[in-house]
């Protein structure tokens, strides 16, 4: 019960300490704090008897088939409060104890019944009476009589065995386990030492987490340009940027349209002039041809026509294009070259610069505020740790340390005591076994003798001395049940009613808490009190507190807070309300004022030189021109088909002049092709490519130019009218960002303080202990088994009596037996033995 009292003990230590309101529904643990640091203790939570249990078990049942009868509320209430008059109330009471009394009554017929029955049956047989007359009459069934009590003597003593080898291991139950008591009471010991120990630890920890929360912010507050100016950033960073990138495109676009325009120029220079030499080549050639043509082989008939036919090709030696007939290009360069004077490539750096100076100008214009809010978090961290100071903790520790380690002295100094009267217990039940033992083996001694003693073919007189000792041994153990057995009943009774009666009374109803709603009754223990506990605790006895609802918070390991329901007494959740701590914070990011109005993307001359590139013209020249005079073959005929041709006609004219003037002027055309055909192809598919790919660039110019005017004005229109909300929107996200950590951290406080800190476990497994396994199982299920096992082998006893005096005449050599004659009668042996000694004096 020492241990019951330190629960009580520690219900006081806490009456006056902190109190919250209801824990938080979330039990979200932000990652910024580490894990609750956990507490581990010696006790174990439950309690197993091992194989032992069964037969625990089987007590419990015959307890409950004994004493169905529900547990009696009433009568416990009416004893509490001294109500109870046992002249109104015996009925309830005989009504409950019934089965009990019934039992109590049967033991107490047999302590009375049995020394009498024992003393006349000893009389009886000294006056050869009762089974006491050393004859025995033969019976034509003797021997299916003597297997019949034979067996049913074997299995009486199987059943009383059994019996005392359940007081055997009871008896060796409680004093194994009485031992392990000292090694119980200290583990309670240290673990409510432990929980003591603990808690004030527990609120520094859970105090010093704030250290770790303001880092975390303060970490925040110095990077408020990547933050909150980054925030900014990125929400007008998809209306800014595409702009800007799109006139960055645009200025590298006006260099390379400038570029390619003067280097098609500078190429048609070129092809003009490569043009004007193809053609003087193919005059020559043409003149040479001419010429040739004019030799008199010409006239001869055969000859005549072929130099026909390459006169009528000559008019096919000639250039195809007329490049000075293209427009000129040197408009569309010079007003691109005006274009240019304006470094458009520049402005647009100015304007990336410009937007992207916004992190650092928030970053300037909260140097103030982030310093008044590194103020307010420091103040916030003096009011938390302030909170530890204004719960009475430390001095009541020291308090009930002492009230516990006077407890534990107690204890320590009367374990001895206990120990001794255990022993003396011990020693007392292990007598009543031994006697019973003692009992049993005369009976199974007398079984063992008499069963391989007996002679079938021996007579009742003749008998051997095994089997005579054989039932002598029978009857020696007839005499021990007789002198004992009262007396072994009795003690049978005696924890019959104790035991069963605690078990009943006090630890079942402890299991199933129904001795705690007992207790819970409005007005019980203290008239004055609706609620004991509460009472006692806050001396507030009309606060909802039961001694069932802290024992099952405590064996769910809920924290004290919780458990007592200590809110009425200290609210935490007013203290550590995030509104009366954050309130600054809350006004300083809501009146920060972040100023932002100098952020110009791109000022008039770079809108003018975008408007000067729409109109400088490349949209306006002739594709087409260009086009169609690169993309013909620069002469007339292909000049190496020409050059074939003539040659395959020379080589069929007959050896000359002409000939070899036709063979030479082929070989002048293929030069021509290789040396100016070919570079001039080349220059002309270059312009090509590069005009269709101008072409392509300068298609819808003005609508492109308008359009980037248009997305540009609409971005700086955006920033201009947007900016001031956006800086609001993410300020008060920043500011939220900020004050989260410490919502979750106070939270996390509430939650640490309210279900973790000061878990109580530990009473609730001290009262287990005292209650539940010391008392119960401990003591009480062996004391149980104890007269459970003691009980049944005294009963049974009473048939063992009785069979084993029927089996000792079997057994025991008779002082006379009968002798059958088919003519007369049965006479008994030393009836005859007389007679004949008197015919013979006379």
């Amino acid at each position: 019960m020492a241990l019951l009292l330190g629960f009580l003990l520690l219900l006081g230590l806490y009456g006056d300490t902190m109190s919250e309101g209801p824990p938080p529904s979330s039990t979200y643990i932000p990652e910024v704090w580490n894990e609750f640091p956990p507490t581990s203790y010696e006790t174990r939570d439950s309690y197993e008897a091992g194989p032992t249990g069964i037969l625990f078990q089987i007590v419990h049942i015959f307890l409950h088939m004994v004493q169905p009868n529900a547990f009696p509320e009433d009568i416990l209430r009416k004893v509490v409060q001294k109500e109870f008059d046992l002249s109104t109330d015996y009925e309830k009471i005989i009504y409950y104890e019934i089965g009990i009394i019934i039992c109590a009554v049967l033991g107490l017929l047999f302590i009375i019944l049995m020394p009498l029955v024992g003393f006349v049956f000893s009389l009886c047989r000294c006056c050869n009476k009762c089974g006491g007359e050393m004859h025995q009459r033969q019976k034509k069934n003797g021997a299916a009589l003597k297997s019949y009590f034979t067996l049913s003597l074997l299995v009486i003593c199987i059943f009383i065995s059994i019996g005392i080898i359940y007081g055997f291991v009871a008896n060796q139950h409680i004093r194994t386990h009485i031992e392990k008591t000292r090694k119980l009471s200290e583990s309670n010991f240290n673990d409510l030492r432990t929980l003591l120990n603990a808690t004030p630890g527990q609120i520094d920890y859970v105090l010093e987490q704030y250290t770790t929360t303001k880092a975390r912010a303060f970490s925040d507050l110095d990077n408020i340009k990547l933050l909150l100016g980054g925030g900014i950033f990125e929400q007008l960073k998809p209306r800014v940027v595409p702009v800007l990138d799109d006139i960055k495109a645009m200025a590298e676009e006006i260099q390379e349209t400038r570029e390619t325009l003067v280097e098609v120029n500078s190429i048609l220079t070129d092809m003009r002039q490569l043009s004007a030499n193809l053609n003087n080549s193919l005059s020559n050639v043409k003149r040479n041809l001419e010429q040739a043509l004019t030799d008199p082989m010409c006239s001869v008939h055969p000859v005549m026509t072929t130099c026909s036919n390459i006169m009528n090709s000559l008019s096919l030696l000639n250039g195809s294009i007329d490049f000075d007939q293209l427009p000129s290009l040197d408009e569309q360069i010079g007003n691109l070259n005006d274009t240019l004077q304006t470094n458009l490539s520049s402005l647009v750096q100015k304007g990336y610069r410009s937007f992207n100076a916004i992190p650092g100008i928030v970053q300037n214009e909260t140097v103030n505020v982030v310093s008044d809010v590194k103020m307010t978090l420091d103040s916030i961290g003096s009011d938390i740790k302030n909170i530890s100071k204004n719960i009475p903790i430390q001095d009541k520790l020291s308090n009930f340390i002492r009230y516990l380690n006077d407890t534990e002295n107690y204890i320590h100094h009367h374990l001895p005591t206990l120990e001794e009267y255990d022993s003396y217990r011990w020693l007392g039940s292990l007598v009543v076994c031994c006697l019973l033992t003692l009992i049993v083996i005369f009976y199974f001694l007398g079984l063992l003798c008499g069963t391989y003693g007996y002679d079938q073919n021996a007579t009742p007189t003749r008998r051997g001395c095994v089997s005579n000792t054989g039932g002598i041994f029978l009857m020696v153990g007839v005499g021990f049940s007789f002198f004992f057995c009262w007396l072994l009943m009795t003690i049978v009774v005696l924890t019959f009613v104790v035991g069963g009666n605690v078990e009943k009374l006090v630890c079942e109803p402890y299991q199933n808490k129904m001795l705690f709603q007992v207790l819970d009754t409005p007005y019980l223990l203290n008239a004055d009190w609706k609620y004991y506990l509460s009472g006692m605790v806050f001396n507030k006895p009309d606060i909802h507190l039961t001694f069932e609802q802290v024992y099952s918070d405590c064996k769910e390991n809920k924290g004290i807070y919780t458990t007592l329901k200590l809110e009425n007494t200290y609210n935490i959740s007013e203290h550590l309300s995030i509104k009366e701590h954050t309130g600054n914070i809350n006004d300083n990011f809501e009146n920060m004022n972040i100023r932002i109005d100098n952020i110009v993307l791109l000022d008039e001359a770079g809108r003018r030189n975008l408007m000067d590139f729409s109109s400088s013209g490349i949209d306006k020249i002739d594709y087409g021109a260009f086009m169609a005079a690169t993309g013909k073959n620069p002469t007339k005929v292909n000049l190496l088909s020409f050059a074939n041709d003539l040659e395959v006609k020379a080589n069929h004219l007959p050896p000359g002049n002409l000939k070899q003037t036709l063979k030479n002027n082929a070989g002048i055309l293929r030069n021509i092709h290789r040396d100016e055909i070919i570079p001039l192809q080349k220059l002309m598919s270059a312009v090509h490519q590069k005009l269709k790919e101008l072409q392509q660039k300068s298609s819808g110019l003005g609508v492109k130019v308008a359009n980037i005017i248009l997305f540009l004005d609409s971005a700086q229109d955006f920033i201009t009218n947007r900016i001031s909300t956006i800086i609001a929107e993410e300020s008060k996200k920043y500011g939220n960002t900020i004050i989260s950590y410490f919502e979750h951290y106070l939270q996390w406080v509430k939650i640490s303080i309210t279900e973790q800190m000061a878990a109580c476990k530990p009473v609730a497994t001290a009262l287990d202990s005292a209650i539940d396994v010391f008392l119960c199982s401990y003591i009480i299920d062996p004391l149980n088994l104890f007269w459970f096992g003691i009980g049944k082998a005294t009963a049974f006893l009473l048939p063992a009596i009785i069979f084993a005096v029927k089996l000792a005449k079997y057994y025991r050599r008779m002082d006379s037996e009968d002798v059958y004659d088919d003519d007369v009668e049965t006479i008994p042996m030393k009836n005859m033995e007389s007679a004949n000694i008197g015919s013979r004096r006379h």
